[in-house]
């Protein structure tokens, strides 16, 4: 099951558990289960400290649990946690054998001090990259908190129930067997959900921190730079966003990062904000700007308040709130999403095996989708509201190449059509007016990107597209306030030039600082 060089690096892994384990299997006599009792008794042979046995009475099979000897198992996989899933897996079996988790000190007391019954169930694909911080966390809260159970499965193993819950998006969570949330989520989400004095106790806290010299709104690449910069310079700098590492976060291949040749958008993101912290920032994570209010004078404080009602104030500003995907905005869309609309083909791709769906787009991402869709579904049908594809010509001969792709040019999607999931689109040829109908089960918007800007259009200028207009030194409207990245009027929406752009802003940010005597 596991190749002698994972084996080695689980082995490695293995010797920092200080408690005794067991992993218990509930089997049938399937493949996956063979697989799973597999996988169980090979862990369990790499330390002394882990054993194995197979008469576990869990309900869902093949599934298995992590405990420490002599206790139920709070942790369920249900299926193989391989592919992305292998590093909760690892994490899992680790903080059961009583290794200290990555977490600060007040997050882990308000786990343990969680009042009631959670039983936690998350469907994931192998595929997904933003599942494992939902799968992590969740499984984090079982061991700190008796009351917490979590069970991760996997939604292409457990079909049935995929059909029976109308899953079509993952990662999807349900909460004592009613549905939680879905999509990417972090512990601090969570617990905010569960905890409800957690949102007035943050905003006080916020609130009482003394004033920073630059504050970052936004920990996307080029957010992450300009702390970086700026806190290399000795001042007292800060970044505060609704998640690290933005819109990265949900890019899987990352081929052309200048000096390294491939990576993955998590890894990325944790790399980022690994290096922020490296330098002190103060970093506040699952906060969401909602207004800015400018100095009234070059030398005052400009404010920013937080949804939760919190207040931060900073002698310069910069914005690097990114952008988000583009919706059709249609009728049917919003109604839609998670039940057979969805904006992930990497994520959500896995739940649409054998079935029909379509791409909206013919950029660079409509068509690498599809693509990759081709391989896993029975149809697709890629719809282009222009005359021609705009992907790169590579892209386009593949596309070509694959017996299971049509591609219809200047198609206007005009209706999203379902009953409790999608079952078709409608869409407008331009060339002819006329009207046609397509029966899918599933619906992939890749369309482009809309800028992260609703909460300063009446405080700054903004272009008719929403960007944050700004000048060659990333100066916005207001004396104080620069901006970087994919939220402003720099074209090119490129991960390295958001990084340079995020440079530059905080480089003219701290030239500020200093002709406005500001105490930098």
């Amino acid at each position: 099951m596991l190749d002698d060089n994972i084996k080695g690096q689980l082995k490695a892994y293995l010797e920092k558990i200080t408690q005794p384990i067991e992993l218990v299997a509930s089997l049938d006599d399937s493949e996956g289960s063979r697989e799973l009792r597999e996988l169980v008794h090979e862990i369990a042979a790499l330390s002394d400290r882990v054993s194995a046995r197979d008469d576990g009475q869990y309900a869902r099979r093949p599934a298995f649990g992590i405990a420490r000897v002599g206790e139920v198992p709070r942790i369920h996989f249900a299926g193989l946690p391989l592919g992305h899933e292998f590093t909760s897996l690892i994490l899992a079996l680790l903080q059961t054998g009583g290794h200290p988790p990555k977490a600060d000190t007040e997050t882990l007391e308000q786990i343990r001090a969680l009042e009631g019954e959670f039983h936690f169930e998350t469907y994931v694909s192998l595929s997904c990259h933003n599942c494992p911080d939902v799968v992590q966390a969740l499984n984090l809260m079982a061991v700190l908190n008796p009351g917490v159970t979590h069970t991760m499965i996997d939604g292409a193993l457990f079909q049935d129930e995929v059909q029976a819950r109308q899953i079509m998006a993952v990662p999807t969570v349900f909460l004592n067997g009613q549905p939680f949330d879905q999509g990417r989520m972090e512990l601090g989400e969570i617990l905010a959900r569960l905890d409800h004095g957690a949102a007035a106790r943050d905003a006080k806290k916020l609130s009482a921190k003394a004033p920073f010299d630059v504050l970052v709104i936004g920990a996307g690449p080029a957010g992450s730079a300009a702390a970086i910069y700026a806190a290399r310079k000795g001042i007292r700098t800060g970044i505060v966003a609704e998640r690290f590492g933005g819109q990265v976060l949900d890019t899987l291949a990352i081929e052309n990062f200048i000096s390294v040749k491939e990576t993955e958008g998590p890894r990325l993101a944790a790399a980022l904000e690994e290096h922020v912290r490296h330098y002190g920032v103060d970093v506040m994570s699952l906060q969401k700007v909602v207004r800015i209010v400018p100095a009234a004078a070059a030398g005052q404080l400009a404010e920013i308040q937080l949804e939760n009602g919190g207040v931060l104030k900073a002698k310069a500003l910069i914005l690097a709130t990114g952008a988000r995907w583009r919706e059709m905005n249609v009728p049917g869309e919003k109604e839609f999403r998670a039940k057979g609309v969805a904006y992930c083909p990497h994520c959500d791709g896995p739940l649409f095996k054998g079935k029909r769906v379509a791409v909206i787009g013919g950029g660079n991402s409509g068509v690498e989708a599809a693509i990759d869709l081709a391989g896993v579904v029975s149809h697709v049908t890629l719809l282009e509201f222009g005359d021609q594809l705009r992907a790169d010509a590579v892209l386009q001969q593949k596309l070509l190449s694959l017996p299971n792709v049509v591609t219809i040019k200047q198609a206007q999607t005009t209706e999203v059509t379902g009953t409790g999931t999608v079952d078709g689109l409608v869409y407008r040829d331009r060339a002819s007016g006329e009207t046609r109908r397509i029966d899918l089960e599933g619906i992939f918007v890749q369309i482009g990107l809309l800028p992260n800007t609703d909460f300063v259009k009446e405080t700054l200028e903004v272009s008719k597209t929403g960007e944050i207009v700004i000048d060659v030194r990333g100066q916005t409207s207001a004396p104080g306030i620069f901006a970087a990245g994919d939220c402003t009027t720099v074209p090119y929406k490129q991960i390295i030039v958001a990084m340079g752009e995020g440079a530059k802003a905080s480089l003219s940010a701290f030239d500020y600082l200093i002709r406005n005597s500001t105490g930098a």
